[in-house]
């Protein structure tokens, strides 16, 4: 066993033995911010007419129905912002990002009202307008709304020191990236606002944020446009590629070899890059299981799946444990799938809190693994997510 490298074929040794050797050696977090002042200006370019005329009700959109907390302390700096926390009163995921966008609508049509004209917005105020949870390590002030425009001479001047105006070039190149929330609010298209982001954040929540958009997306059939998950996430690993120069680029081309479609909750991807961090194989987002199904008939799907080896991890938000209905699903489900050998792995908030949480846990995801046959280098200490990323980059090569 190389400490020191990071790796260990822990199919040879105990728990025990794992255990001395890991928290024997310094548990190492990565990633960095790297934060800068845009320009500033306003716009009023418009394109895609999402029909939401007026402010939009609860269920305009279908987010991810998945709760989780925007505490650092249970979900760890990566967290993505949300007002639900851990108390079962609180507001779910779902309903959280329809009071913030019912918020965020009435606020901006009162300022482009006051303004006298039409504003576009971008940066973190065009994923509140589009029901995308906001990072929560973004440098930028959330409270704060965030107008763009394509140069500094299409500023519209505003005396409201809540909002900030931003100068995002390649609306030159694509005068139409935007969505027409009300007649008097647009917001940037969403794969120019991750674009926009990404000198705003950490490499690890621009991979997050990007599995986000697709979700949202997806749930859109206005912004999907007939497109399936799969096709809109390899549209987004190109995107970066074919926009002129701008800061963030490289962070994107390297962020979309590790975004995914499929992904239920940002907590969910979080965990899954916790996973790949520590050497496991890639693995299947929302598997359907083969000839397993509920007594209403609906397919039953795994968050994340190794189908050869039939090793799964469940993500579990809170509502999980609250809801009566979903605690009941969960369990049949689960009950069904392990009668029929699947070894199943529950994630939470607790196992996510700290490197050593995710550590025990790929340790004894990847025991599994191993112990059915597959065959990779488990790391004790999570590799930079930059060094994931050029292994899928290789992967990608050699298909």
């Amino acid at each position: 066993m190389d400490i020191h490298r990071g790796f260990v074929h822990i199919g040879r040794l105990g728990f025990r033995t794992y255990a001395i050797a890991l928290y024997g050696a310094a548990m190492t977090t990565y990633g960095a911010i790297t934060s800068t002042n845009d320009d500033v200006s306003a716009s009023d370019g418009f394109g895609i007419d999402a029909e939401w005329d007026g402010i939009p009700p609860a269920n305009t959109l279908s987010p991810p129905h998945t709760a989780y907390s925007r505490s650092r302390g249970e979900y760890g700096s990566n967290a993505f912002r949300s007002p639900n926390g851990t108390d079962p009163t609180q507001p779910t995921l779902h309903e959280s990002l329809a009071d913030r966008r019912r918020d965020t609508v009435q606020r901006c049509t009162d300022a482009a009202k006051s303004a006298g004209k039409r504003l576009l917005f971008g940066m973190t105020t065009s994923l509140a307008l589009q029901s995308v949870p906001i990072p929560d390590d973004c440098d930028l002030d959330t409270a704060q709304l965030h107008t763009v425009s394509s140069s500094g001479d299409r500023r519209t001047r505003l005396a409201d020191p809540s909002i900030t105006a931003h100068i995002w070039q390649p609306l030159v190149q694509y005068p139409d990236a935007n969505v027409r929330i009300n007649q008097h609010v647009y917001a940037l298209d969403l794969f120019h606002t991750w674009a926009q982001l990404a000198h705003h954040l950490t490499m690890e929540s621009l991979i997050v944020l990007g599995d986000a958009i697709i979700t949202a997306i997806i749930r859109q059939p206005k912004l999907a446009q007939g497109r399936d998950a799969e096709t809109i996430r390899r549209e987004l690993m190109g995107f970066a590629d074919a926009l002129p120069r701008f800061r963030g680029k490289r962070n994107c081309q390297t962020a979309s070899l590790l975004i995914r479609a499929g992904v239920d909750s940002p907590t969910e991807t979080r965990e899954r890059l916790s996973l790949l961090k520590h050497g496991l194989p890639e693995m299947v987002l929302n598997h359907v299981v083969s000839g397993s199904t509920f007594r209403s008939g609906a397919a039953m799907t795994l968050d994340m799946a190794w189908p050869e080896y039939r090793v799964a991890v469940e993500y579990d938000g809170d509502h999980h444990r609250t809801n009566k209905a979903q605690w009941r699903r969960d369990q049949e489900k689960r009950d069904r799938l392990r009668s029929r050998g699947w070894l199943i792995f529950i994630a939470t908030g607790a196992t996510l809190a700290d490197a050593g949480a995710r550590a025990e846990l790929a340790f004894h995801v990847a025991r599994a693994l191993m112990t059915r046959g597959a065959e990779f280098p488990f790391r004790v200490l999570e590799a930079p997510i930059e060094s994931v990323a050029r292994e899928a980059r290789k992967r990608a090569k050699r298909q």
